[in-house]
This record gives C-alpha cells, structure tokens and sequence, in this order.
C-alpha cells in the first residue's frame, strides 16, 4: 500500500513551530489536521479504521500499510503525527517497527492488540509507545485515542491499562537479574520532592488539571513540573514516566 489518497491530508511533512514552554512534548506543533498513519495486516481492520479516522475533520490518514516494514518505510516517507500499530504482522512486527519509526522521528505510537498478548503490550509500551488500543475499539473512541497521544497525554485512562503496566512491571522486577538492564529512564534520585509527588499522581492515572486540584497549584505549574521530570529521568512521555514510576517501585497497585 501507499500513502492514503485521502483529499484533505497536505502532500510532504508539516512545518515545525515553536513548542509552548512547560509543554509535554509533541510530535509536530500543527495548524492543521493531525496526520495519521495505520498499519495492519488485517485489511478489513486497516480499511476500517482508515475510514474512521479520515472522516474526521481535524484527522488525515496520510498513509496504511500492511507489514511493519511497510509502515516504517511510509512514516518516513510522510512524517506522521501518529501511527497505529498492529503488535503482530508480517515482515516486520509493530514492536520493531515502533522502535525504527521513533528511531527516525519525534511521532507517537499507538499500538493496536488483543487481551491475549501478554507481554508484548508491556514491550510496545518500553519501546516507546504511548499506549495501546483494542481492534474492537469504538469509532468515537478510537478517534479520541489518536487526538489524546497528538497532544502528547498518555492513552492510559482505562483502568486496565494501569493495571497491565503495573503487572508487567512487577513481573520484569522479578524477571531482571541483578547485573541486568535496571528500569527505564534514570533513577528518580533527581527529582525534587514535588516533581516525586507529581510523578506519583500521573502514574495514577491523573490528567494534568486533576493533579493541579490535588496539589492546589495552576495547570501551568504541573506542565512545568511535567516537562522537568521528563527531562530529568530521560522519559519520552507520560507513558513511559508511568512505566518508569511502577519498575522503581515509587507506585504498586492498590497505592
């Protein structure tokens, strides 16, 4: 497959334009529709989620492929926004074909899966991911994952999804030999208490205007606190600092 013939997606990447200071960081700084990139081997889900997400008016599918390596090949090709990604499919699987696509540009993934895949969510997730969706997943829905991760939030409101990092972390914990690779990013030494605190409650699962409520401060100041943390421990997005508060141990189920 190729690019999508999609009329209303700009031919070539997007210009760049300044990040806003305190931001999360995000792909591409738009004026324009967010650009999107599908890829699965099923193609009546690729055909299906195309349709969806291009029937949006601030969404374009600019391209949809059917193998990991075909997706890598088009994201480079159009610098998309955000790419959805099948775990399982030919050639290529989405785990690696994350990985090369983040490797080449600042976009963000999505990853499409089942309730069966076990640990290769927790593995889409450490390669980079901002978070998974099911292939039976709404259209409403659907198209509201791909505005969330575009403005650089993390797709993890659904409890299950807390739940499946929280499992997989523990189990890594577990798995890890001790003069094996620690947890992802670096140690949370760095961090003022406040940036710990602030960590805490986005490993909980809590917007940046819910924690501004719980730490009675502005939404301004959160993002400033987000962005800092970020840098510190060297976390691509919520994502990962979610991942990276559960592998240390700052939170565990139940806290």
């Amino acid at each position: 497959m190729t690019a999508s013939p999609s009329s209303r997606h700009r031919d070539g990447p997007p210009a760049d334009t300044a990040t806003a200071p305190g931001a999360d960081p995000a792909p591409h700084a738009r004026s324009g529709p967010v650009r999107v990139l599908v890829a699965d081997d099923q193609p009546v889900v690729l055909r299906g989620f195309t349709a969806v997400l291009d029937a949006q008016p601030d969404l374009a599918v600019v391209g949809a492929a059917g193998d990991g390596a075909e997706a890598v090949r088009l994201a480079r090709e159009t610098r998309p926004d955000v790419v959805l990604l099948d775990i399982r499919m030919p050639k290529m699987d989405g785990i690696e074909a994350a990985r090369r696509i983040l490797a080449d540009g600042p976009a963000r993934i999505i990853m499409i899966t089942t309730f069966d895949l076990d640990d290769y969510v927790y593995d889409a997730l450490t390669a980079g991911a901002s978070g998974f969706l099911l292939k039976d997943v709404r259209a409403n829905d659907l198209a509201e994952a791909v505005r969330t991760v575009a403005r650089g939030d993390a797709l993890l409101a659904p409890k299950i999804t807390r739940r499946l990092i929280a499992e997989f972390s523990r189990q890594r914990r577990r798995q890890r030999p001790e003069s094996g690779p620690g947890p992802l990013g670096a140690g949370p030494g760095p961090l003022t208490p406040r940036e710990t605190e602030v960590l805490r409650l986005i490993a909980r699962g809590l917007s940046n205007a819910e924690i501004a409520a719980a730490l009675v401060v502005t939404e301004h100041t959160v993002k400033t606190h987000v962005a800092r943390l970020l840098a510190k421990l060297g976390l691509r997005d919520r994502t990962q600092a979610v991942i990276h508060a559960y592998e240390t141990g700052l939170v565990s189920p139940g806290r």
